[in-house]
């Protein structure tokens, strides 16, 4: 009987010493997804054209709207002139105005307006390239974990040498108009 529990004791403290070697053995880094970003020229590119487009849709907007206060500053001012049938008519075009200015913006900003679809097309591919990076460099030095400290997460500490970020611009291969940050620091 003392032998069965010895050999289970000695079972136990061996799964526990493995587990905690292996947990040992896990190695963990972090990029930041910002600086990743930005130091994407085709990233770059895509926010600019977006926000020339959200720019140029807003202008769109505005300008419906101000048409719909226009008209109605006139009905304010011929009211008291006009018939209770010419009235409605106003009251309409003024409602149909604002209606036509809310429906453009939905179809632009709307959750699957035109902003989302070309958010899509312009920045998901560039998404999935730095995903597949840091997935190939997770892979090729072995990283059990690679958290991201843009997005968020509560990174109490983190020492700098577990940054891959620079590795993973490096896997996308657009490291020609980056700035590493080893090289920042000696400037």
């Amino acid at each position: 009987m003392k032998t069965k529990k010895s050999i289970l004791l000695l079972a136990v403290m061996s799964f526990f010493g493995l587990a905690n070697l292996n947990a040992q053995n896990q190695k963990i880094a972090y990029v930041d997804s910002d600086y990743i970003l930005e130091n994407i020229p085709e990233y770059g590119d895509a926010q600019e054209e977006i926000n020339q487009l959200s720019k140029k849709w807003e202008k769109e907007i505005t300008a419906l709207f101000q048409e719909a206060q226009e008209l109605d500053r006139e009905y304010q001012a011929e009211s008291v002139l006009l018939s209770e049938d010419q009235k409605r008519k106003k009251k309409e075009a003024i409602a149909a105005k604002r209606q036509e200015a809310e429906n453009l913006r939905m179809q632009y900003y709307g959750p699957e307006g035109e902003l989302f679809t070309k958010r899509t097309e312009l920045i998901q591919p560039i998404q999935e390239k730095v995903y597949n990076a840091i997935n190939q460099v997770a892979l090729t030095k072995n990283y059990a974990f690679v958290f991201d400290k843009a997005a968020g997460t509560s990174m109490l500490y983190c020492n700098e040498k577990n940054d891959i970020s620079d590795e993973v611009l490096d896997e996308i291969g657009n490291v020609m108009q980056t700035v590493r940050r080893e090289d920042r620091k000696k400037n």
